[in-house]
């Protein structure tokens, strides 16, 4: 009730405005704005007014335009970079270091024992082929089994044409009308297709890897040609190239195919030690690796001692048992007193070449990485190797990044809110994008293959992929890792960090020990690490590393915005004012005018509903309604009918009649002379 008494008042209100139709408000309103141009136009003459209006459109036009980029830009959300240096005291951050080879070698060599017989016997037919020369004659007999599940095959190019596949371990030479040539060769980009086979050219889809669509087994040749001595790399037309399969004996195999011998081996040893890794539990595979005590041989953090007991021990697939310093998980990270050399971390450790796995690890060292505290350290993407027999010393600068965040970037400050599972949470780590992409490769790996790869962790109720239970599974790896629309899935869902620390290496090395110095100095650590007074440790396997700040300048590099609203409110208002003179107070009048059209309207729309309404009953009563003595008339006499041809039904309801019956005026009327009687004169004198 009381807002429609508000809108009654507000209605009567606006009656006394400025005008009833919106000419008369537009008038008012011209003559009446503070922005420039309205009033000439109803002031000036007619070309003048003509002037006018064609400019203060023109103007209003400019300024629409000049809003619409401004806002525009605004809603882009752009932001700009600032660098700036500053100083303080500094958190060391934290070292992790390992060994370049995962495993002893005395420690897993009866895992890799059949391994490495087939790898040496496939190496000697592929650098010394010799007729005849089969797997039938080696002992004890080859596992051929293990070979069949994953094997190197030779692609032999002599004839561009005709390519053909040769099997390494074939007991029978084959005719050759049974060898696997060509077909209809047609060439797409870099691949060859060969009949049934695709060979690859040169795509790169994992390290060197080419992957390849559907292919039919080998063919049965039994070695490659021999090449003559003094024979040029272009006449050498083979290529080694590892076979996968989506299941054995299966024609739907890819060929991943490698320029160099060396590369072939080396990924084929890795998928073979995988399969066969995988099934060892995680307490042996940390056993089999390098001890702490045994790889840490010397430690001092500035002024102060320190031994392997102040490094955290994790396993990582890549190389095995790592530990890290200065963690910070169990206690306060440590600071760094001052920059230089002296107040950093020295270390000695011991690689022992000697026990390397001679097929998984063709590079000796250390790998070590610098990264923050409570973050998983990603060695195959960040480390760096350190040198065997060098000292390797690491001058370290600190950038700080800050990124804004929604809708500036598309960043996360803890991973909460990205969609994908942090399968390296079981490390009470912070997030990194390297760990999703990680996370999202193991998902997508387990729901298309059935197992989770052995390079990343696993979810509970997931076992690692191997060839016993998962013959497929390499070749599923492999199709996953060139599919550029599932790493295009994980880069979509993944997001960078807010805000990061990069820490900026500036490496140097020199030998280490000197040739007069390293007798004493093996003779002192042999030891102090075996208690013997014979030298058990040599150049090839001493590695001394210092770590340090060059300087205590840190660099911060932080996001803002540029464009705020502010600057967009002085935009808007600057254009407006320079193109027509306006300001706020213009947008008010403008908005103003608006009101008062609306009010015109509701108005012109109520007078229109009541005109609408008249006509209807116009419709249900079409001639004039009864007056004051026809509805006494109809009251008193019966008989009486209106004057209306067509008349109202019965059953409809007449018009109301007064609330008391009306007096009886038969007295008033005048009767004709012929109908009074003699007594009439009488009674009246």
């Amino acid at each position: 009730m009381n807002l429609k008494k508000y809108f009654i008042r507000a209605l009567h209100r606006l009656q006394k405005g400025p005008g009833y139709t919106y000419k008369e408000l537009l008038v008012w309103y011209c003559d009446n704005t503070n922005t420039h141009g309205p009033k000439r136009i109803i002031k000036e003459g007619p070309k003048k007014k003509l002037i006018w209006f064609f400019l203060t459109l023109l103007f209003a036009s400019l300024v629409f335009w000049q809003w619409g980029i401004l806002i525009n830009t605004y809603l882009s959300y752009n932001v700009t970079s600032s660098l700036s240096i500053g100083f303080k005291t500094m958190k060391f951050p934290a070292v992790t270091v390992c060994n370049a080879n995962p495993f002893k070698y005395s420690e897993v060599k009866h895992l890799l024992k059949e391994l490495d017989r087939l790898i040496e016997a496939a190496l000697e037919r592929i650098l010394q082929p010799t007729q005849g020369n089969s797997s039938e004659n080696i002992s004890p007999p080859l596992d051929l089994e293990l070979w069949h599940q994953i094997p190197l095959v030779l692609i032999d190019e002599h004839d561009k044409d005709n390519p053909i596949i040769l099997d390494i371990f074939e007991s029978k030479q084959s005719p050759e009308g049974n060898q696997t040539t060509a077909g209809n060769q047609t060439t797409t980009g870099n691949e060859t297709t060969v009949g049934n086979q695709t060979v690859a050219g040169n795509q790169t889809a994992v390290g060197n890897e080419t992957a390849v669509g559907n292919e039919t087994t080998a063919g049965n040749q039994t070695a490659p040609p021999s090449a003559p001595a003094n024979a040029t790399s272009e006449e050498k037309k083979y290529k080694l190239a590892v076979k996968l399969c989506s299941h054995q004996g299966s024609d739907n195999c890819t060929y991943r195919n490698f320029t160099s011998a060396a590369q072939a081996v080396t990924e084929w040893y890795i998928l073979q030690s995988t399969s066969i890794l995988s099934k060892v539990p995680l307490q042996e595979r940390i056993r089999m690796g390098y001890q702490a005590e045994d790889m840490i041989l010397a430690c001092l953090y500035g002024a102060e001692p320190c031994n392997y007991k102040n490094f955290t021990q994790i396993y990582h697939p890549d190389h095995g048992n790592c530990y890290i310093f200065n963690w910070g998980m169990d206690e306060e990270a440590l600071n760094s007193s001052n920059p230089g050399a002296e107040f950093g971390l020295k270390l000695i450790l011991d690689i022992s070449q000697q026990d390397y796995i001679p097929y998984l690890s063709s590079a000796a060292g250390a790998r070590l990485m610098l990264h923050q505290q409570k973050s998983f350290p990603f060695l195959k993407d960040q480390g760096i190797y350190a040198m065997a027999g060098t000292e390797t010393s690491i001058g370290v600068l600190v950038d700080e990044l800050e990124r804004m965040g929604y809708p500036y970037s598309d960043c996360t400050m803890n991973g909460s809110d990205v969609p994908v599972k942090n399968l390296y949470s079981q490390y009470n780590t912070s997030y990194s994008i390297q760990a999703c992409l990680r996370s999202c490769f193991q998902n997508h790996m387990i729901e298309i293959c059935g197992c989770g790869h052995y390079m990343f962790p696993l979810p509970e109720g997931v076992n690692y992929c191997n060839n016993e239970d998962n013959p497929g599974w390499a070749y599923c790896y492999s199709s996953l890792r060139s599919s550029i629309r599932h790493r295009q899935i994980c880069i979509d869902s993944c997001k960078e960090t807010c805000n990061d620390t990069q820490y900026k290496m500036t490496i140097s090395m020199a030998d280490w020990p000197s040739e007069a110095s390293e007798d004493w100095i093996f003779h002192i650590l042999s030891y102090e690490r075996d208690m013997s007074t014979n030298v058990t440790l040599d150049r090839n396997g001493i590695i001394k590393l210092n770590i340090y700040f060059q300087e205590y300048n840190y660099r911060t590099i932080s996001e803002s915005a540029a464009t705020t609203i502010v600057w967009l409110l002085s935009s808007l208002g600057g254009q407006f004012g320079f193109w027509m003179g306006g300001s706020v107070l213009c947008l008010i009048e403008f908005g103003e005018i608006i009101i008062d059209s609306l009010w015109i309207t509701i108005i012109n729309v109520i007078g229109w509903c009541k005109g609408l309404k008249q006509k209807r009953a116009q419709a249900r009563y079409p001639d004039a309604p009864p007056t004051v003595s026809e509805l006494v008339e109809a009251h008193t006499n019966l008989g009486f009918q209106h004057e209306d041809g067509g008349g109202l039904p019965r059953d409809e309801a007449l018009p109301p009649e007064p609330g008391t019956p009306p007096p009886n005026y038969d007295s008033l009327r005048v009767q004709p002379l012929d109908v009074l009687g003699p007594d009439s004169d009488a009674e009246t004198e």
